[in-house]
């Protein structure tokens, strides 16, 4: 019984990916660049990642205008680096459906949507953790925490 739990336990880790995987890169840099397409295709072919650059750049340039701390600015990178994970992950997902799946599935639609809920979960988690670092700072220098506190 022990032996059987042990061998379900590492058969994943006996699995040669070469055996399988259509191309395995030979090198880091090469992996690299893999990643780099995914990223560029990302940009270019998903809408959403563009707007979520964009937003980035403005969180990240009110944060510096804000001069919140640097622990407080990585918080904010890494609560923006989850929604970019989320979203690439989620179109990883949604091509793999697609492909797996060219007809109308509901499980298929599970899979997609279960994918974009987590999506949205980390951009509402995002969202709360930039009102709670930036509100307060944001509030002073409007000048409007004085006369919410008096």
């Amino acid at each position: 019984m022990l032996k059987e739990w042990f061998n379900n336990l590492t058969s994943t880790a006996r699995i040669n990916p070469e055996d399988y995987a259509a191309k395995i890169s030979r090198n880091r840099l090469t992996s690299l660049g893999y990643a780099l397409a995914g990223w560029y295709y990302m940009l270019r072919r998903q809408k959403n990642t563009r707007i979520m650059s964009v937003f980035s750049i403005v969180i990240m340039m009110m944060a510096l205008w804000l001069r919140v701390s640097r622990v407080e600015v990585a918080i904010l990178i890494m609560a923006i680096t989850i929604v970019w994970l989320a979203e690439f992950v989620n179109a990883g997902i949604e091509a793999v459906v697609d492909l797996a799946s060219p007809e109308i599935h509901p499980l298929a639609k599970v899979a997609k949507d279960v994918a974009s809920a987590a999506v949205l979960l980390g951009v509402v988690a995002s969202i709360l953790v930039g009102l709670l670092l930036m509100g307060p700072p944001l509030l002073e220098k409007l000048g409007w925490m004085t006369s919410i506190v008096s």
